[in-house]
């Protein structure tokens, strides 16, 4: 259902809340870049540190950030955790969403089964995807280097491969049992050069949310460590707006 003109008013005050969740082999201080920018603008910023040992646990770790936040809040996702954000994003204190290079599926949908449908540049690469015997998921180290983050310095992108949250199988193909975005007002970013979620499959999801988005061209799946400017923008410009857009919907 639409929010209506009640509950916008009672969360009509200023947002500075900011929680940061990210997405799957890697962990929140990728955000560090982001988080700078926000700290110093005034903002309050938590980041969700996520297990990655089911879909379950990681939209439990993130409720459990959002029930520490004082008053209206906005949450933030890379990747992966877009489809967290979107199951977790119902939380009461969260009045917008923020998807950066993320997923962004309906009730009954699932990021795998979209991602065929719409394929990367990883989904047509085989083997770049490796899993453990227990059934947890990692990137090969090369491919982490010329697909995850091409545009780091090398030995930024080297840390990050030999760093990576091992994610369990099951995350990707969990189900949504609600669709935050269908309520909430929601913004988005395009890295014109992603090559783990297909740019044409974020501009679905974005323009079916009826998300305001903005593309950065020639930038990579981590858009957010290569253009942390650009990204935290959008993230103060969605705080700024986020109570007329609410209104509107």
């Amino acid at each position: 259902m639409a929010l209506t003109g009640a509950s916008v008013e009672a969360n009509a005050e200023a947002v500075k809340n900011i929680v940061l969740v990210h997405g799957a082999w890697v962990d929140a201080s990728g955000w560090r870049a982001v988080y700078d920018i926000l700290n110093e603008e005034g903002f309050n910023v938590s980041m969700v540190q996520e297990p990655e040992t089911s879909f379950a646990d990681d939209v439990t770790a993130t409720k459990r950030v959002l029930d520490l936040q004082d008053g209206p809040t906005l949450l933030v996702a890379h990747s992966y955790g877009g489809s967290v954000i979107t199951e977790a994003g119902v939380h009461p204190n969260v009045v917008g969403l923020v998807y950066v290079a993320a997923h962004a599926p309906d009730v009954g949908e699932d990021e795998h089964e979209l991602g065929e449908k719409y394929p990367s540049v990883l989904g047509k690469t085989p083997g770049a995807i490796e899993k453990t015997a227990d059934g947890f998921t990692y990137l090969k180290e090369e491919d982490y280097l010329t697909l995850f983050a091409p545009d780091l310095p090398r030995e930024d992108a080297e840390f990050g491969a030999r760093s990576q949250v091992f994610a369990a199988a099951g995350v990707f193909s969990t189900p949504m049992t609600v669709a935050a975005w269908k309520t909430k007002p929601s913004w988005g970013v395009i890295p014109g050069n992603d090559q783990i979620i297909s740019p044409e499959l974020e501009r679905f999801y974005y323009e079916r949310a009826g998300s305001t988005y903005i593309e950065v061209p020639g930038a990579s799946h981590v858009v957010f460590e290569s253009h942390p400017k650009e990204v935290a923008r959008v993230i103060t410009k969605a705080a700024d707006e986020v109570l007329e857009k609410a209104a509107a919907r």
